[in-house]
């Protein structure tokens, strides 16, 4: 199925660029009118998968942040995060609760699991030495029967 609507979005990894991120992705998606709570859902996902890029795939350089938004006929929206950065060498390690790469003690190791339990679908793909993309999928409720 070809989304009804799509856009895509490039940015430098610096963490301001984080809530960039968040708003300009709920903007987007403002057009469905989705609940509150189905908002502060994908605005939480798209803030953990941006600031793992940052964090993770770029560490101290910074890199390129590619994020992509499509929206679908039913009410299915879309958002893929990816990175040129370091990769991930095992994925199913890094998506266990607590497990982080990070060495400072600043990080809780929960990006992942923030990720999946705010979408309903989480995809990972990561080459090590090529980069990460992180695939959101989200079921938006039909809006039309608070309108009766």
């Amino acid at each position: 199925m070809k989304p009804v609507n799509e856009m895509k979005i490039q940015f430098v990894s610096r963490s301001a660029n984080e809530g960039f991120a968040r708003v300009a992705v709920a903007a987007f998606f403002a057009q469905l009118d989705p609940t509150v709570d189905e908002m502060a859902d994908i605005k939480t996902a798209i803030s953990e998968a941006v600031t793992n890029c940052i964090v993770h795939a770029y560490k101290n350089e910074l890199g390129a942040v590619y994020l992509t938004a499509k929206i679908y006929e039913d009410r299915r929206v879309v958002v893929t995060v990816r990175d040129k950065g370091c990769g991930i060498e095992d994925i199913g390690k890094a998506m266990e609760p607590m497990y982080t790469t990070c060495d400072t003690g600043e990080r809780a190791g929960l990006g992942f699991a923030v990720m999946e339990s705010f979408m309903d679908k989480l995809k990972v793909r990561s080459k090590v030495g090529k980069g990460t993309t992180v695939t959101l999928t989200k079921y938006l409720s039909s809006r039309e029967q608070d309108n009766g």
